[in-house]
């Protein structure tokens, strides 16, 4: 199948005539038609014929020697939270309050995507304004596991990550605030990277807590998101996170005997984390063993602090970004009675779903008058200490490694009703959000019964491309990327 190639394979295949953008269009439309109905991966959805006549455009200025771009009429899904001025494709981020909503203009990624000839063909399902883990916090119902329709395909990038497991998009692009590409990318049984924080531009991407979101690929390869990550990533005067510094140049190929990795002994608590998930992360360990890398186990006690830190952090931001859906500057208008103040409880009560409620309440209090020092405050202060840490920890070793997720992908409804479980989905991944620094995730071992299971690596911020040769190096002794749903 030609979507089982890898992106360089595909764009080379087009631009030099031997393999038609139209026939990967076709192919992919053919996945769209047999599956997206029963998985519910796209909210919204280009036309076939709009998607296959774009594509024969790129076929055609190949055919009469014009130039095309680095991504030549390749399909890509994006998440619905990533803007997008198309009338086709509408942006409500999983939400109510934002349904039928179309935006007026694109983010930067969809720009520089654009640019390079990339087809988006449709938005993605996610968990709503991206705050969950397992995609059924969406308004507009689950998307399933291609894995195992009864479970989740993690979240809040589930649609994304489901899109490219099923076939149904070369790529994708999420957002990640503690987890929610590599997450989706560990259950669904690809690849997923969050890059370091201001290397991509946030403009166009709908907030949930600005100090921690990042835009991210998801795709079969890590040397896919090496791709697209060389196109997405630079400064943007939009943007006013983007941070203005060239990174070090793309190295070819890492050599694995030449690697010292930390293996924190907190990531193998047997009493938080699967058994199985240990175990994959130990075959992965073994391997770069016998490649000559050093390993070492060390105790990295903050950890036990990054769950608290992170979700008073990214309530607080979720409280005071969310204030602008109000049913007059943004929001469907929905109103009781005439005055301002039924305006705002109706629209939200009517627009926000109960998560999305739970968090702007709980970021609410913790901002308040008399609990801001002893919450926010403090917050911000262990997030200071551990990005030290953290740069303490790269000067010793090259990068982390550990799980994704404590657990593989689990059954629909089966974490929803306990608030607290569900945020532990993240213990492992929120930690490169917290301190700004990149981090990946790759297909280890499955499970017995056949369920992806994901292995993070994690570099010192702006090595992103040290972590993309790495993860591409280890994709290079494993085939677990390249075993697939369909």
């Amino acid at each position: 199948m030609l979507i089982d190639l890898s992106l360089v394979d595909l764009v080379e295949g087009v631009k030099s005539g031997k393999i038609s953008a139209e026939s990967i269009m076709l192919e992919v439309y053919n996945r769209i038609e047999q599956y997206n109905s029963h998985l519910n991966v796209y909210l919204s959805l280009l036309p076939s014929k709009t998607a296959i006549a774009r594509a024969s455009k790129i076929d055609q200025k190949v055919s009469s020697g014009q130039k095309v771009g680095k991504l030549a009429g390749i399909p890509l899904s994006i998440k619905d939270n990533i803007c997008i001025s198309d009338p086709e494709l509408s942006n409500s981020s999983g939400s109510q309050i934002l349904r039928d909503y179309y935006s007026p203009y694109n983010a930067t990624v969809v720009e520089k995507l654009l640019q390079e000839d990339a087809i988006i063909i449709g938005t993605t399902n996610m968990d709503e304004f991206a705050m969950g883990s397992s995609t059924e916090g969406s308004s507009y119902g689950n998307t399933l596991n291609p894995w195992d329709n009864e479970r989740v395909p993690g979240g809040s990038s589930g649609g994304g990550a489901a899109s490219v497991a099923s076939g149904m998009a070369v790529f994708a692009l999420g957002s990640d605030t503690g987890g929610s590409v590599r997450q989706p990318a560990s259950m669904c049984g690809i690849t997923g990277l969050k890059p370091s924080y201001g290397t991509v531009s946030r403009y166009g991407l709908i907030a949930y807590g600005s100090s921690l979101d990042q835009i991210g690929c998801l795709a079969k390869r890590a040397s896919d998101c090496r791709y697209v990550f060389s196109i997405i990533n630079g400064y943007d005067s939009n943007e006013g996170t983007s941070v203005h510094i060239k990174l070090p140049p793309k190295s070819e190929r890492t050599d694995l005997s030449k690697l010292k990795i930390c293996l924190p002994e907190e990531y193998f608590d047997q009493d938080s984390v699967d058994l199985e998930v240990v175990e994959s992360v130990n075959e992965i360990s073994e391997l770069l063993r016998k490649k000559g890398a050093i390993l070492e186990r060390k105790s990295i006690e903050f950890l036990r602090f990054v769950i608290p830190t992170y979700y008073v952090l990214a309530f607080a931001e979720a409280s005071s970004n969310l204030g602008r859906f109000d049913g007059i500057r943004y929001g469907s208008r929905d109103q009781e009675k005439l005055s301002l103040k039924s305006l705002y409880e109706t629209t939200r009560k009517k627009g926000f779903g109960e998560e999305v409620k739970r968090r702007i309440m709980l970021g609410t209090f913790v901002l308040s008058s008399g609990y801001y020092d002893q919450y926010y405050g403090q917050a911000l202060k262990v997030r200071a200490w551990m990005e030290y840490q953290v740069e303490k920890i790269f000067e010793e070793f090259d990068f982390l490694l550990g799980p994704v997720s404590p657990f593989p992908a689990f059954k629909i409804g089966e974490k929803s009703e306990d608030p607290l479980e569900m945020y532990l989905a993240d213990i492992y991944s929120v930690l490169a959000n917290l301190t700004r620094t990149p981090a990946i995730s790759i297909p280890g071992r499955p499970t017995k019964n056949g369920l992806p299971i994901g292995i993070q690596l994690m570099g010192k911020r702006f090595q992103d491309q040290s972590v993309l040769s790495a993860a591409s190096a280890l994709q290079e002794i494993t085939d677990y990327h390249l075993k697939r749903p369909y």
